[in-house]
């Protein structure tokens, strides 16, 4: 317990001290909702007429699957490559306490992310939908959820394969997430492999939980808890420390 505690203090000072990483995680999902909010040229879901109500779960997804995935993996990567990590594998800390420290810290960023997107939100004329509780359930399935899947990323590729390859997937499921536009303009077959990935589950969740209120589709609970349980123990599984 004194390891997990004191990385995931180092990892907190990290991640909010970081200068690039929080202009990834904070800055980019916000200029793309006050940009997307005021610029209409994306199609909404049918019977949605304030883009805000779209935009800000979405942007909020967007941020989650950033910071778990792509910040936090690029740093772990970029660690790894350089000894830092082959350190901490002799340290009573583990694969587990270590894939903790992370996630611990991504929570903290995300509840600076959340404050922040709701105030811009509500400047925008976002009105509060749905079931708060519910977006903070799906809020900590897809931190774990992209979390894992960073840690995956970084604890098998070298950095310099990391960073273009997290990056990909990142705009790879931005496309396909449903979180800037909906997911019923891509073509059917597309839309059937985007049901099947973490960030349309995230996002239809907190469009749900924050935007048009109303119960998400079971099927996206389903996907979301089996990438949560499934990508962190894929990354304990195969995490190597060098």
């Amino acid at each position: 317990m004194k390891a997990y505690l004191a990385q995931a203090r180092s990892e907190i000072r990290m991640s909010l001290t970081q200068g690039e990483s929080l202009l990834v995680t904070v800055g980019i999902p916000v200029l793309l909702l006050l940009g997307f909010t005021a610029v209409k040229v994306l199609p909404l879901p049918h019977g949605v007429t304030q883009r805000v109500q779209f935009l800000l779960p979405g942007t909020l997804a967007l941020a989650v699957m950033a910071t778990g995935m792509v910040a936090q993996g690029i740093a772990t990567g970029v660690d790894r490559t350089y000894g830092v990590l082959k350190r901490l594998g002799a340290t009573p800390l583990g694969k587990s306490g270590l894939l903790a420290a992370k996630i611990t810290a991504i929570v903290v960023v995300e509840i600076v992310q959340v404050v922040i997107m709701l105030l811009v939100g509500l400047a925008l004329g976002w009105s509060p939908t749905g079931n708060i509780f519910l977006f903070v359930i799906a809020l900590l399935l897809a931190t774990v959820a992209f979390s894992g899947v960073g840690m995956l990323l970084a604890g098998t590729l070298k950095s310099e394969v990391l960073i273009g390859l997290a990056n990909g997937i990142y705009l790879v499921l931005l496309f396909l997430g449903g979180m800037i536009f909906p997911v019923t303009s891509l073509p059917s077959f597309l839309q059937s492999v985007a049901k099947a990935l973490p960030a349309l589950a995230s996002s239809q969740i907190f469009f749900h939980s924050l935007g048009i209120g109303g119960s998400a589709p079971g099927y996206e609970w389903v996907v979301l808890a089996v990438w949560a349980i499934g990508a962190p123990a894929l990354a304990i599984r195969y995490f190597k420390w060098q």
